[in-house]
């Protein structure tokens, strides 16, 4: 019995280390390889390998550019702590991420039930975080209850950011993608010598992580690497190359430099990063301008360059695959709730979101869906609608027209935190999925300790995600245009027509396209 799982990878041998499973066990548990180490609940504990450097650390001669291949090693490389945080943007909870001069950031991690079995199902998780933070690191993405129900779990760092996302020139547009695909190309590799299949490959996200799993079904480059799709919550924010140009103009401007790659090199890749917070705290003054990007809160999102990104998700996706999408009910009571402005939303600000989100005629329609309702509820319905939900169900119908089969859901339960002020929000849907019920922002919204009903849910969606991963079925009818069947994810579970009908209504016949200049 080896004291420490080691795999011989096409660049090197890694060492990583043995971690107790979690969750309900496999329904049928895997024979222990003769070099696994036995658990303490009686199958074989789980090999753990977390910092593997996946493509060069992007500095230097290599800062902007598309990923390169990382060099191969001699000897036995410790694969035993997550890889450097890539700088990070926006409002970050304290002491999420802390600045280093360590700049090994194209790193990923491998959680595998054995590493000496063949074909296992690959869940390959990109994380969300609004396009500038986030971390493959964080507690909430703890991969050991899927790991222990017998998939491969994959997670990747990648550029955010203006790092992942300005459009510069001198540059590749949207390196972030490429930064997963080098990833998946890496998982096509190697994944084999983890157990797992590389035929048999789910990409899956959530928000910015869901947008990115969008992007790949669109994505000529991305094509063979995976086979099934997992996208929880898709944003719609994407730009157009002349809106884009101005955002970077404008980030320069507060760095006092110019505009190009060559420039923004120069410039500390954390000081950059509090740029783009800077610019983001900034964004109500250029409504008038950016319009839809403005409103949104996010000031560096993907660019429908027409290569990297042919065009937006919903009209760019030619080939289906089996795709997993959903989203939550109160997608967007997470930034009332944590901005303060929860029910207290102005009218005047209620008119500025519905001008700029709502679709042609949206404005009076919404009014006339929800009569009686508050500037607040008017806010919180259109940007839900804008920003997410429409978004995830127009994936899911873009999928099935292009010839793939598509599983759509909606959760329901609200969060029983601070008396469900949350409701169903953005986000409850990740700590369900993974199991990580007790990870500090689950507690967040779950409390200390989670009702019943929290718990099976969390079950529920498990084994979707393990179901499909494995089969291609969560364990639900697929969704067509006509009967548009969901599974609504509450208390009592059921599979209905999709809940969100007014929202369907006051889309429909208006195409998602990317943001512009006004």
């Amino acid at each position: 019995m080896s004291e420490h799982p080691v795999v011989r990878t096409a660049e090197g041998r890694v060492r990583g280390r043995w971690e107790p499973r979690r969750g309900p066990e496999p329904q049928r548990a895997p024979e222990r390889h003769p070099e696994q180490r036995q658990g303490h609940r009686g199958g074989p504990d789980l090999a753990v390998f977390r910092g593997i450097r996946y493509a060069q650390p992007p500095v230097g001669a290599l800062r902007f550019a598309a990923p390169v291949e990382p060099e191969s090693w001699d000897g036995v490389r410790d694969a035993v702590a997550f890889g450097p945080v890539v700088p990070q943007s926006g409002p970050l909870p304290a002491g999420a991420a802390q600045a280093s001069d360590d700049t090994d950031w194209l790193t990923l991690n491998v959680c595998t039930p054995d590493p000496g079995a063949a074909g296992l199902p690959v869940l390959f998780w990109i994380h969300g975080g609004g396009y500038m933070s986030g971390t493959s690191g964080d507690p909430l993405y703890d991969p050991t209850a899927l790991a222990s129900a017998g998939l491969v779990v994959v997670s990747v760092n990648y550029r955010v950011g203006a790092e992942g996302f300005a459009l510069l020139e001198g540059a590749p547009a949207n390196r972030a993608f490429l930064d997963q695909i080098a990833a998946l190309r890496w998982v096509r590799r190697n994944i084999a010598r983890f157990g797992g299949d590389p035929a048999r490959v789910t990409v899956a996200g959530q928000s910015a992580g869901a947008g990115s799993v969008a992007a790949l079904l669109a994505t000529d480059a991305a094509r063979g690497l995976f086979r099934r799709a997992v996208a929880h919550t898709v944003p719609g924010n994407h730009c157009t190359p002349a809106l884009a140009a101005e955002v970077t103009a404008e980030l320069a401007k507060l760095l006092g430099t110019a505009p190009t790659a060559a420039a923004l090199a120069e410039v500390h890749p954390w000081r950059l990063a509090s740029a783009v917070t800077e610019l983001g705290t900034a964004l109500p003054a250029h409504l008038a301008r950016w319009g839809r990007l403005a409103q949104s809160g996010i000031a560096t999102v993907p660019v429908v360059d027409g290569e990297v990104l042919p065009g937006s998700p919903w009209s760019a996706l030619t080939d289906g695959v089996e795709l997993l999408a959903g989203h939550t009910r109160d997608e967007f009571r997470l930034f009332s709730v944590l901005s303060g402005r929860h029910g207290n939303f102005t009218e005047e600000e209620a008119r500025t979101a519905l001008d700029l989100l709502a679709p042609p005629g949206g404005p009076e329609a919404y009014r006339a869906a929800l009569p009686g309702a508050t500037p607040s509820e008017l806010l919180e319905a259109v940007s839900a609608d804008a920003l997410f939900r429409v978004p995830s169900l127009r994936l899911a119908e873009a999928n099935a027209a292009a010839g793939g089969t598509s599983y759509l859901f909606e959760l329901a339960l609200p969060a029983p935190a601070i008396g469900g002020v949350f409701g169903a929000c953005h986000g409850l849907d990740v700590p369900l999925a993974f199991g990580s019920l007790d990870s500090p922002t689950a507690r967040h919204f779950l409390g200390d300790r989670p009702p019943a009903e929290v718990v099976r849910v969390s079950a529920e969606l498990r084994r979707a995600w393990v179901r499909f991963a494995t089969t291609g079925d969560p364990g639900w009818p697929a969704f067509d245009p006509d009967e548009q069947l969901t599974r609504a994810l509450d208390a009592r579970s059921e599979t209905v027509r999709y809940p969100e009908q007014a929202a369907r209504r006051i889309w429909a016949g208006h195409p998602l396209t990317a943001y512009d200049l006004r």
